[in-house]
């Protein structure tokens, strides 16, 4: 319900009840500013965009304390949501205060400090969750993130590096522990973490198969900790049998023993830091003078050798460990054959047939009239 009167000081009230059912008011000195105001408040009711002008003033960081603890997240993705709402310069500023400005200067700052256009894209779809939830909850009734522009990222296949044969080749030439590692990367597809997380009792030598069910990561105030993998990276790899007879010889030659739950690759029984890694790497890469090559490249190396092998979407998606195919799509489209590359082909092997017919027909032919 709501209602226009006037008070004996000549002022308007205009009230109305709110979904709650609770009584707001307002005071204007003419009537028709108060049947604006009220026809605002209840097209926002009608339409579902109404939110409680009180709750609009607590901090964008607060409500982000209090949205946050309420969800279902691993330890990973929350410190990552932490690690975004820390740089945003409107964190104590009423939520409801927030305006499209604000956000547009945050996203230009993450520019400046030369963060990648694809890091600046996950933090503002990270802020913007969180006052799509302010909206749901009814504390405020418009997302100042709309309409705000982000750095444009690289295409794909401009900004990846996928390293030949060759230079895969020169990697593996030495011989040091860090060979296995880099084998893991180039023909397992595993990511850093991954691959320093590795235990021996995860290789299963017999069936030719590496489960992989944890990575080690820097540790918040330094260290390492031992977590699971990133979100839907739980998975078994089939590995080639050149690979497998490459671990057996590792193990037999860098970490001997019975114990299943040994690190793969320790020094002294301690799993290698990512810092010990970073340096193995540089000097494996200078030793074999493919600079411009990063570790990660290696497993778009894998990932470009089942493409071009002619496995599917999903069996990739699977051997690298994406969430969804959507995801192996949005990172190696480009090296799948496109539909021209497909008809060329079939019409190729149709010429091919065809000439190859022709030919023996020809062959036939002569034949028979030599005999005749």
């Amino acid at each position: 319900m709501a209602s226009i009167s006037r008070r004996p000081d000549g002022v308007w009230r205009a009230r109305y009840r709110d979904d709650a059912g609770r009584e707001r008011s307002r005071h204007f000195r003419r009537k028709v500013d108060a049947q604006r105001w009220l026809d605002e408040v209840t097209t926002s009711i009608l339409t579902g965009l109404y939110a409680d002008p009180k709750a609009g003033r607590v901090t964008f960081a607060s409500y982000y304390q209090g949205w946050s603890a309420r969800q279902v997240w691993v330890r990973a993705t929350r410190l990552s949501f932490d690690r975004a709402m820390a740089t945003v310069p409107f964190g104590a500023l009423p939520i409801g205060s927030v305006r499209t400005s604000h956000v547009e200067a945050w996203v230009q700052s993450q520019v400046t400090n030369g963060l990648a256009a694809s890091t600046i894209g996950v933090r503002f779809q990270q802020v913007r969750s969180v006052f799509r939830a302010a909206i749901r909850d009814k504390v405020i009734a418009v997302d100042p993130c709309v309409g705000v522009r982000l750095p444009r990222k690289r295409r794909a296949e401009a900004a990846m590096r996928i390293p030949s044969s060759e230079q895969v080749g020169l990697l593996l030439g030495v011989r040091t522990p860090f060979r296995a590692f880099m084998a893991l990367c180039a023909f397992a597809g595993l990511r850093k973490g991954e691959a320093a997380g590795v235990r021996v009792g995860d290789v299963d030598f017999l069936r030719r198969t590496l489960t992989v069910s944890r990575q080690l990561q820097r540790a918040e105030g330094g260290g390492m900790e031992v977590v699971p993998p990133k979100y839907g990276s739980e998975r078994v790899v089939y590995l080639p049998e050149q690979l497998v007879e490459l671990l057996s010889e590792h193990v037999a030659r860098w970490c001997p023993g019975d114990d299943p739950a040994r690190w793969l690759f320790a020094d002294g029984g301690t799993s290698w830091h990512d810092n010990r890694v970073t340096y193995l790497w540089r000097r494996a890469a200078g030793g074999a003078d493919v600079g411009g090559v990063r570790l990660h490249d290696l497993r778009h190396f894998y990932a470009s050798g089942l493409i071009a092998a002619g496995c599917d979407v999903v069996t990739v998606q699977r051997a690298l460990g994406h969430a969804s195919a959507s995801t192996t799509l949005g990172t190696y489209a480009h090296l799948w054959p496109s539909a021209e590359d497909r008809t060329r082909v079939a019409a190729g092997g149709l010429m091919t047939t065809v000439l190859g017919l022709s030919a023996d027909s020809v062959r036939t032919s002569g034949a028979a009239n030599r005999l005749d």
